[in-house]
């Protein structure tokens, strides 16, 4: 990318979306277009096609996305697959029509069948069945894979796709209900400590495994692959480590500071077993994480607790 290329980043106001700007701020980039869901709905295809023909972007990062942990990905079945389908076919479809140079999809690690063999190689997509509670949100975002293949065998267009693990980091969301389990243990324990709460509930056995990657990490990733990457397919981005749930309670526990206890709600699911993402290839290529999770958390916690006094 040129340093006066017009960028495109789809969701920049979202937590992975806002990451990615700020790491090509950091890099001397400077042309920008930017909407919000508000000024630009993605969902529907004439003020998508619009968007592009009159702003005629170069280069796209495709970070828009339905998201949620997985209470939202199992209430809201209908619109985690409507709303993604359309927001990446919409902006796929618009970016082939309007010449964009290259475009990066977002996708994410429940892509893969829920027993599939760890760590996750990217050829294990579609070997096996997912995982009930998040299916409408991995089949969307495996067409998403598909689209930008189809694009690029038909049309020759140079649209990449990565898969990144778990994230955390800056614009989380940390709603009791809809969000993911790391924000959700820092809401949890942080409210347990300032009320004096004699313990905290952790859903299931807390023996499912699961990966960390801090957002900046990610959006430093996504930038190294738009410079680098051309390939059909899709491509992991992670750390490569993970751990288990009950694991990272004891770990947030700690560095929030609570000294109660952890107790298990067995009545809620557990999820899939494991989660660990095969990065090998990216490695080869010459890119590897930086944050290290402790680190990562008591850098969230410290945003957070600021934030909210």
């Amino acid at each position: 990318m040129e340093k006066s290329s017009k960028i495109y980043i789809a969701g920049h106001s979202g937590m992975v979306g806002s990451a990615i700007l700020r790491r090509l701020q950091a890099a001397g980039y400077e042309n920008f277009v930017l909407r919000t869901s508000g000024e630009l709905d993605l969902r529907h295809q004439p003020e998508v096609q619009e968007f592009f023909r009159r702003e005629k972007p170069d280069y796209v990062f495709l970070a828009a996305a339905k998201v949620g942990g997985i209470v939202a990905n199992n209430t809201y079945r209908a619109e985690f697959l409507y709303d993604n389908l359309m927001i990446e076919a919409n902006v796929i479809h618009a970016a082939w029509q309007n010449g964009v140079k290259k475009l990066l999809f977002l996708g994410s690690s429940c892509i893969y069948p829920k027993m599939a063999p760890q760590p996750l190689k990217e050829e294990y997509l579609l070997t096996g069945l997912l995982e009930p509670t998040n299916e409408p949100y991995a089949i969307a975002k495996i067409a998403g894979i598909k689209l930008c293949d189809a694009y690029r065998a038909q049309y020759g267009c140079n649209f990449i796709s990565v898969m990144p693990t778990n994230l955390y980091g800056p614009n989380d969301n940390y709603h009791p209900e809809n969000s993911h389990v790391l924000p959700a243990l820092i809401r949890k324990f942080h409210e347990a400590k300032r009320d004096n709460a004699p313990f905290v509930t952790l859903w299931g056995t807390g023996a499912p495994l699961r990966e960390f990657l801090h957002v900046e990490d990610l959006a430093d990733a996504c930038y190294f692959l738009m410079e680098r990457y051309d390939e059909p397919g899709f491509i992991n981005i992670g750390v490569g480590e993970d751990l288990s749930i009950l694991e990272l309670a004891r770990l947030v526990r700690r560095i929030v500071g609570y000294t109660g206890e952890i107790r298990h709600d067995l009545s809620k699911p557990d999820g899939t077993p494991r989660k660990l993402m095969d990065v090998s290839k990216l490695a080869s290529l010459g890119w590897k994480a930086k944050t290290g999770l402790e680190e990562g958390i008591k850098n969230v916690y410290k945003a957070y607790s600021k934030n909210l006094s």
